[in-house]
Protein backbone atom coordinates (compact mmCIF):
# COMPACT_ATOMS: atom_id res chain seq x y z
CA UNK A 1 0.00 0.00 0.00
CA UNK A 2 1.34 3.13 -0.64
CA UNK A 3 1.63 6.61 1.27
CA UNK A 4 -1.17 8.49 -1.37
CA UNK A 5 -3.81 5.99 -0.28
CA UNK A 6 -2.71 5.98 4.19
CA UNK A 7 -1.64 8.44 5.96
CA UNK A 8 2.15 9.06 7.15
CA UNK A 9 2.01 8.75 10.90
CA UNK A 10 6.12 10.86 11.65
CA UNK A 11 7.29 9.42 14.99
CA UNK A 12 9.91 10.38 17.23
CA UNK A 13 12.50 8.56 19.14
CA UNK A 14 15.09 8.51 21.68
CA UNK A 15 17.77 6.19 21.83
CA UNK A 16 21.52 5.54 22.19
CA UNK A 17 23.93 5.66 18.85
CA UNK A 18 25.36 2.01 17.73
CA UNK A 19 26.51 2.64 14.21
CA UNK A 20 26.24 3.71 10.77
CA UNK A 21 24.80 1.55 7.92
CA UNK A 22 26.26 1.72 4.85
CA UNK A 23 25.18 0.98 1.09
CA UNK A 24 27.27 -1.36 -0.98
CA UNK A 25 28.68 1.54 -2.50
CA UNK A 26 30.03 2.93 0.56
CA UNK A 27 27.35 5.93 1.11
CA UNK A 28 25.75 6.31 4.71
CA UNK A 29 22.54 4.64 4.48
CA UNK A 30 21.24 4.66 7.17
CA UNK A 31 22.24 4.48 11.56
CA UNK A 32 21.44 1.58 14.22
CA UNK A 33 20.24 2.76 17.62
CA UNK A 34 19.41 1.17 20.55
CA UNK A 35 15.92 2.03 21.52
CA UNK A 36 14.93 0.85 25.55
CA UNK A 37 17.27 -2.10 24.94
CA UNK A 38 16.40 -3.02 20.89
CA UNK A 39 18.29 -2.09 17.70
CA UNK A 40 15.96 -0.03 16.10
CA UNK A 41 17.63 1.06 12.48
CA UNK A 42 16.67 4.30 10.61
CA UNK A 43 17.01 4.55 6.60
CA UNK A 44 17.73 7.54 4.68
CA UNK A 45 16.06 7.78 1.31
CA UNK A 46 18.57 8.00 -1.35
CA UNK A 47 16.30 11.23 -2.64
CA UNK A 48 16.53 12.98 0.60
CA UNK A 49 19.95 14.67 1.23
CA UNK A 50 18.41 16.74 4.43
CA UNK A 51 18.00 13.72 6.27
CA UNK A 52 21.27 12.30 6.71
CA UNK A 53 22.90 16.23 7.46
CA UNK A 54 24.81 15.42 10.20
CA UNK A 55 24.77 11.44 10.18
CA UNK A 56 28.65 11.58 9.44
CA UNK A 57 29.81 13.06 12.86
CA UNK A 58 27.58 10.85 15.44
CA UNK A 59 29.33 9.08 17.92
CA UNK A 60 28.99 5.93 19.28
CA UNK A 61 27.25 5.69 22.70
CA UNK A 62 25.87 9.35 21.93
CA UNK A 63 21.81 10.10 22.93
CA UNK A 64 20.16 11.14 19.60
CA UNK A 65 16.55 12.09 19.05
CA UNK A 66 15.31 10.83 15.19
CA UNK A 67 12.40 11.59 13.47
CA UNK A 68 10.88 8.92 10.75
CA UNK A 69 7.85 6.58 9.03
CA UNK A 70 6.98 3.17 9.24
CA UNK A 71 8.50 1.33 5.72
CA UNK A 72 6.41 -0.96 3.99
CA UNK A 73 7.05 -5.00 3.53
CA UNK A 74 10.01 -5.37 1.62
CA UNK A 75 9.59 -7.20 -1.82
CA UNK A 76 13.23 -8.75 -1.17
CA UNK A 77 11.45 -10.81 1.62
CA UNK A 78 11.50 -11.14 5.28
CA UNK A 79 11.64 -7.59 7.55
CA UNK A 80 14.66 -7.61 9.57
CA UNK A 81 14.67 -8.87 13.44
CA UNK A 82 14.23 -5.33 14.31
CA UNK A 83 12.16 -2.35 13.72
CA UNK A 84 13.51 -0.51 10.22
CA UNK A 85 12.04 3.05 9.88
CA UNK A 86 12.26 6.17 7.11
CA UNK A 87 14.72 8.97 8.61
CA UNK A 88 13.20 12.43 8.35
CA UNK A 89 15.60 13.80 10.09
CA UNK A 90 17.88 14.03 13.13
CA UNK A 91 16.91 16.48 15.69
CA UNK A 92 19.39 16.39 18.71
CA UNK A 93 22.56 14.71 19.48
CA UNK A 94 23.11 14.70 23.21
CA UNK A 95 20.06 17.82 23.89
CA UNK A 96 21.49 19.89 21.30
CA UNK A 97 19.57 20.61 18.15
CA UNK A 98 21.23 18.35 15.19
CA UNK A 99 21.11 20.99 12.20
CA UNK A 100 24.13 23.50 11.77
CA UNK A 101 22.54 26.75 12.88
CA UNK A 102 22.03 29.14 10.41
CA UNK A 103 23.92 32.51 10.67
CA UNK A 104 23.90 35.71 8.81
CA UNK A 105 26.26 35.93 6.54
CA UNK A 106 27.37 37.90 3.12
CA UNK A 107 28.52 36.21 0.19
CA UNK A 108 29.83 37.26 -3.10
CA UNK A 109 31.32 35.53 -6.12
CA UNK A 110 30.23 34.98 -10.05
CA UNK A 111 27.69 32.76 -11.04
CA UNK A 112 28.78 29.34 -12.52
CA UNK A 113 25.55 27.67 -12.98
CA UNK A 114 22.14 27.59 -12.03
CA UNK A 115 20.78 25.13 -9.10
CA UNK A 116 17.43 23.76 -9.75
CA UNK A 117 14.48 22.99 -7.16
CA UNK A 118 13.10 19.00 -7.49
CA UNK A 119 10.12 20.36 -9.96
CA UNK A 120 12.95 21.61 -12.40
CA UNK A 121 12.49 25.07 -12.45
CA UNK A 122 16.19 27.30 -11.15
CA UNK A 123 15.53 28.31 -7.95
CA UNK A 124 19.03 29.93 -7.37
CA UNK A 125 22.37 30.37 -8.00
CA UNK A 126 25.86 28.44 -7.31
CA UNK A 127 29.03 30.69 -7.33
CA UNK A 128 32.44 30.39 -8.83
CA UNK A 129 33.83 29.64 -5.02
CA UNK A 130 31.19 26.55 -4.35
CA UNK A 131 28.76 28.49 -2.49
CA UNK A 132 25.04 27.80 -3.22
CA UNK A 133 22.58 31.20 -2.99
CA UNK A 134 19.31 30.29 -2.77
CA UNK A 135 16.54 32.62 -4.13
CA UNK A 136 13.36 30.41 -4.74
CA UNK A 137 12.68 30.39 -8.66
CA UNK A 138 10.58 33.45 -8.14
CA UNK A 139 13.32 35.46 -6.92
CA UNK A 140 15.65 34.41 -9.34
CA UNK A 141 13.59 35.12 -11.84
CA UNK A 142 12.82 38.78 -10.16
CA UNK A 143 16.63 39.15 -10.08
CA UNK A 144 17.29 38.24 -13.94
CA UNK A 145 20.76 37.04 -12.55
CA UNK A 146 22.93 34.58 -15.63
CA UNK A 147 26.00 32.72 -15.64
CA UNK A 148 28.89 35.46 -15.01
CA UNK A 149 27.13 37.67 -13.19
CA UNK A 150 28.97 38.89 -10.00
CA UNK A 151 26.67 38.33 -6.84
CA UNK A 152 26.71 40.14 -3.74
CA UNK A 153 24.34 37.94 -1.53
CA UNK A 154 23.06 38.77 1.98
CA UNK A 155 20.58 36.17 4.34
CA UNK A 156 21.62 32.85 6.47
CA UNK A 157 24.17 30.30 5.70
CA UNK A 158 24.98 26.76 6.63
CA UNK A 159 27.28 24.51 5.71
CA UNK A 160 26.58 22.50 2.27
CA UNK A 161 26.07 18.86 2.87
CA UNK A 162 28.90 18.42 0.45
CA UNK A 163 31.32 19.64 3.36
CA UNK A 164 32.63 22.45 1.04
CA UNK A 165 31.14 25.99 0.43
CA UNK A 166 27.55 27.47 2.29
CA UNK A 167 24.11 27.63 0.96
CA UNK A 168 22.62 31.00 1.77
CA UNK A 169 18.56 31.84 2.27
CA UNK A 170 18.72 34.75 0.14
CA UNK A 171 17.75 38.01 1.32
CA UNK A 172 19.35 40.73 -0.68
CA UNK A 173 21.10 39.75 -3.38
CA UNK A 174 23.59 43.10 -5.21
CA UNK A 175 21.05 45.35 -3.43
CA UNK A 176 17.80 43.91 -4.26
CA UNK A 177 15.70 42.44 -1.68
CA UNK A 178 14.93 38.98 -3.00
CA UNK A 179 11.04 38.60 -1.91
CA UNK A 180 9.79 41.79 -3.76
CA UNK A 181 9.75 43.07 -7.28
CA UNK A 182 11.95 45.59 -8.61
CA UNK A 183 10.95 47.77 -10.72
Amino acid sequence: MSEKNHPVYLLSLEGRFLHLVFSPKGAIEGLLVDHNGEPTQFMCDAHDQAASTGLADLQEGQTVVLEGTATEASPKGASAPHPVYHLKRLVSVDGRPATAPRVPARLSGTVVRFNYAKHGAPNGVVLDNGDFVHTRPEGLERLGLQIGDTVEAEGDARPLAVGTGRVLEARVVNGQPVGAAHG
